[in-house]
């Protein structure tokens, strides 16, 4: 996935935008814990347990007494409650192409406004936003912009969408979840751009405003999850299947890391069961892997290895499948499974036609996305 952050001064940002703390913004779950400006909020899916505060959000479930942080580096435990830190505060903040995050099938052309607060649930050893995802929000150079704000800012920059994106949105999930109330309010689309490591019940409840999703599947098999990210397989392929069962619109991205998940027989197993399992019409985009963080000594993804990933993909049935990273691989527009024909043109983030009409190729056939 090429979605790297490119962070924009407190001064730029205050240049095209008006940080004005917002009154009276929805708090549809909890209440308000702190004062508005201090980015804590009581966190939503907790429960106290004789070791201390569990939290829920995700598989981790870290178990935390009072002054200790989570894994994900932005919950703390404060006289047996569960308080979230990133809430109001992002370290980034910028306007992108929706194809960066990366999503072909969904509104081509137009702009998402993204936000990410520090931290993540995972501690992927290639982790191409590290100085955010790896730490804590009280340790990052944060904007004050509370929900009603980032709605208003993303209206007045002509996006149609949100994305909550760069580090790991599941982590902000109080600030994502009363956001992305608003912004469904305003007729704005939410995006998630997400890992996938969240449990079934809180993400259920964020999928009544979630309108696309783009997932990170970087691995299948348990072993590489836990020795390249920290994590497990499972949930990630749980979290596939409760996106698509509550009607959100999903793409799935595949980092293809050398000597790490590379390996033939691992794509082809993860397409069979993408194609098994009902995804044969989700795009699916292997993305090449750049030095970054704890293994910069590998070299990048070989291109050849990117295209006999794609046939895999194509022989195992699925139909929508693209090659990040890689101009020029001739996996970057979309084309109808029918007739061959390309319906979508594309040059790097920006569209050059599209010749869909009604979400249809001129052969009849229905191109599944979100195409207006």
């Amino acid at each position: 996935m090429n979605n790297n952050v490119n962070k924009i001064s407190r001064r730029s940002f205050a240049r095209r935008s008006s940080l004005a703390l917002a009154a009276g913004f929805l708090a549809p779950v909890r209440p308000a814990a702190s004062a508005p400006d201090s980015g804590e909020r009581l966190a939503m899916f907790q429960e106290v347990s004789p070791k201390g505060v569990v939290c829920l959000i995700c598989p981790n479930e870290c178990t935390l007494k009072d002054g200790e942080l989570s894994d994900c580096h932005n919950r703390i435990a404060r006289n047996s409650k569960l308080y979230t830190m990133a809430f109001g505060n992002p370290c980034a903040v910028n306007i992108d192409p929706v194809e960066k995050k990366p999503l072909h099938h969904f509104m081509p052309g137009t702009t998402a406004f993204s936000i990410a607060t520090a931290g993540c649930n995972l501690a992927c050893l290639n982790c191409q936003n590290w100085t955010i995802s790896q730490t804590s929000p009280d340790k990052t150079k944060n904007l004050t912009l509370l929900p009603a704000e980032v709605v208003r800012q993303a209206a007045t920059g002509g996006c149609r969408s949100i994305a909550y994106t760069y580090s790991e949105p599941v982590t902000f999930y109080e600030y994502v979840y009363e956001t992305a109330q608003l912004a469904r309010e305003r007729g704005i689309k939410n995006i998630m751009v997400s890992n996938g490591y969240i449990n079934r019940e809180p993400l259920q409840q964020l999928c009544r405003y979630i309108d696309a999703a783009n997932i990170d599947l970087k691995s299948f098999t348990d072993s590489t999850y836990l020795k390249l990210t920290g994590g497990r397989l499972q949930p990630i392929l749980d979290s596939l299947k409760t996106y698509r069962d509550e009607g959100v619109w999903l793409e799935i991205t595949n980092l293809v890391v050398p000597g790490w998940t590379d390996k033939p027989d691992e794509i082809k197993q993860m397409c069979n069961w993408l194609a098994e399992n009902g995804f044969s019409d989700t795009p699916l985009h292997f993305s090449r892997f750049q030095p970054q963080y704890k293994l910069e000594h590998l070299p990048p993804t070989p291109a050849g290895i990117l295209v006999k990933a794609a046939e895999t993909a194509k022989a195992e049935g699925l139909k929508y499948i693209y090659i990040g990273n890689l101009p020029g691989s001739g996996y970057d527009d979309t084309t109808c499974p029918s007739c061959g024909k390309k319906v979508v043109d594309r040059s790097g983030y920006r569209i050059v036609t599209q010749s869909l009409a009604g979400g249809k190729c001129s052969c009849g056939t229905k191109i599944p996305g979100v195409w207006s």
